[in-house]
């Protein structure tokens, strides 16, 4: 997965933005305001973190060792640091990012969550 096709696909989802707060350098990528994926998409090798279920991470840590890390200065327990352009399929990475982007929907208020609904 390129730079450019991990930005498209985080702006794929409803009501995502991608936001610079930290730096410029740096991509947080938001739905209505909650963040689910952050990247530095100029540095190689490209990576995100994204937040996961905690039993989920801690296999995914086991099968992907060295590829899907412990999140890089996030909360270790609830997200990882994947590494997106080495030997992890890119389907599996779209499934991560997609598996982020619905954890942060469903701890939104609900009628946040049910606006997201609405076409």
């Amino acid at each position: 997965m390129t730079p450019q096709e991990l930005r498209t696909f985080c702006l794929s989802f409803n009501a995502t933005v991608e936001d610079f707060p930290f730096s410029p350098e740096f991509s947080v990528f938001k739905v209505l305001g909650k963040l689910f994926a952050l990247t530095r998409l100029d540095v190689r090798p490209l990576t995100v973190n994204l937040k996961c279920d905690p039993d989920d991470a801690v296999r995914l840590r086991g099968e992907h060792e060295g590829l899907i890390i412990p999140g890089y200065h996030m909360n270790k327990r609830h997200w990882n640091t994947v590494t997106v352009d080495g030997d992890l399929p890119d389907q599996l990475v779209r499934e991560l990012i997609e598996d982020s982007y619905d954890l942060v929907v469903a701890g939104l208020p609900k009628a946040e969550r049910l606006r997201l609904d609405r076409p």
